[in-house]
């Protein structure tokens, strides 16, 4: 009862921490004035879109994902870039009319086979096309998606977007996991509900099944959760693609 006690402590001031605000990466980063900001290249940013991440000196700028990454969380802000995005692109001008860029016959990776939702992909679900249209968020890279999970029925032959595809979920709503927390040298564990699915670096809400007190949950693995001072990097420098055993 002792260690459930000090670990329900440690709880309660381990969760402001990780109280931050979801985004979501826009499909089409647009920069209008050579300074380029956290709203312009998320969704969801609110009152902290006009905080600059970078400068754009020339017509496009390629981002370092991760560092993008790092300045929204330092903002308050969290995107898990389930993609596993290593750069982003940002480009001057007005925004796109659609999330299509048609540029004729445009060589884009496709999918060699017909694939279920949730079916993780493999290196030889892609191949290399031609198409008339491109996504806009068409990966230029096979890495990008590979070890992610489809998140719709995705058919043969049609052009591979991001949007086709996410970090599998290793842990499900409903589900006893392990919660640990570790600050310090001491460290902690105990069971709680799942109050829903997860991949690995995202928060989730669990329940203490015990105390049956609720907090906010990193995903580290299968069945597995972490809150405390670790947890916010563990967002940070854990990949979001894991291999489920």
């Amino acid at each position: 009862m002792k260690l459930f006690a000090i670990l329900a402590a440690a709880l309660a001031v381990a969760t402001p921490a990780l109280a931050a605000t979801p985004v979501v990466l826009k499909a089409d980063i647009v920069d209008l004035d050579g300074v380029v900001t956290l709203g312009e290249i998320f969704d969801g940013a609110g009152p902290v879109g006009q905080t600059p991440v970078a400068t754009r000196p020339q017509a496009t700028v390629m981002l370092n994902a991760q560092a993008v990454r790092v300045a929204a969380a330092r903002a308050g802000l969290d995107w898990a870039n389930a993609q596993g995005l290593r750069t982003i692109v940002v480009r001057g001008g007005a925004p796109a009319a659609s999330a299509v860029a048609a540029r004729g016959n445009v060589e884009v990776l496709t999918w060699a086979r017909s694939i279920q939702a949730g079916e993780m992909i493999q290196p030889e679900d892609l191949i290399w096309g031609k198409a008339a249209l491109a996504p806009a968020d068409a990966p230029n890279d096979p890495d990008a998606v590979i070890g992610l999970a489809a998140r719709r029925p995705l058919r043969a032959g049609a052009a591979v977007a991001a949007r086709d595809v996410s970090a599998p979920q290793v842990v499900k709503a409903n589900e006893v996991v392990t919660l640990t927390y570790d600050n310090g040298g001491v460290s902690l564990a105990l069971q709680a509900k799942a109050l829903s699915g997860g991949a690995v670096g995202e928060t989730i809400n669990v329940q203490n099944v015990t105390s049956k007190k609720t907090v906010q949950a990193v995903v580290i693995g299968p069945g597995q959760a972490a809150v405390g001072p670790q947890a916010e990097q563990l967002k940070l420098n854990r990949s979001t693609r894991y291999a489920l055993r």
